[in-house]
């Protein structure tokens, strides 16, 4: 391998990219395509991804370069590719360890929304860490329909748990960034009579 490719910064976006499609080891980027792998390249991400059955199907190499794309587009990018048919020119194409390789242009790609289970995963991605364990911030959550998250964290007191109701909404990164002094707000704060699993419940599905 190029010595280059162990640059600080594309080990970096190498990383996060890892991290952000660990998900798809266990379920599928589209209909009959599976995740297989995510190399390092100079300068670039590599997706391997599976199409159709084990013994018939076709192994691709997606090549995604790192600087005209962040790393949280790439689902939405592989979701569009491999949606419908697409064009390639001769020389976006090559063969990598018996794998179809294609360079993408993410900037001539529209990327796929996420899906509800998709940004409920990028929340609790961003509100767990495992460096918090002894002391976390978020405890439990459940998935409750029609684009509704309970998130069930520590109170602010350490002697209970919040219950806080949000919206899947595309636009999160601000309420994650808030929600440790979102739910201190005592004036939010309420009962939970239907709830056994926390001690008073927060309503953020309108902030």
């Amino acid at each position: 391998m190029d010595e280059q490719v162990t640059h600080s910064e594309d080990r970096e976006q190498q990383a996060a990219v890892s991290r952000l499609l660990l998900y798809y080891l266990n379920a599928p980027l589209s209909a009959g395509c599976r995740l297989l792998g995510v190399l390092p390249a100079l300068g670039a991400v590599r997706i391997a991804v599976h199409a159709g059955d084990d013994a018939d199907g076709i192994t691709f190499l997606y090549e995604i370069p790192h600087d005209v794309v962040a790393p949280a587009y790439i689902p939405g990018i592989l979701r569009t590719t491999l949606a419908g048919t697409q064009l390639y020119s001769s020389d976006a194409i090559g063969d990598v360890m018996g794998m179809t390789l294609i360079r993408l242009h993410p900037e001539r790609i529209t990327p796929a929304p996420e899906s509800e289970p998709d940004r409920a995963l990028g929340v609790l991605r961003a509100l767990s860490d495992p460096g918090d364990d002894e002391d976390p911030f978020l405890i439990g959550f459940l998935m409750r329909g029609e684009g509704l998250l309970r998130l069930y964290v520590r109170h602010p007191d350490g002697t209970g748990v919040i219950g806080a109701d949000i919206r899947l909404t595309d636009a999160l990164t601000a309420l994650i960034a808030s929600l440790p002094s979102l739910v201190e707000e005592e004036q939010r704060h309420r009962s939970s009579p239907d709830d056994p699993h926390c001690d008073l419940l927060v309503d953020l599905t309108d902030w």
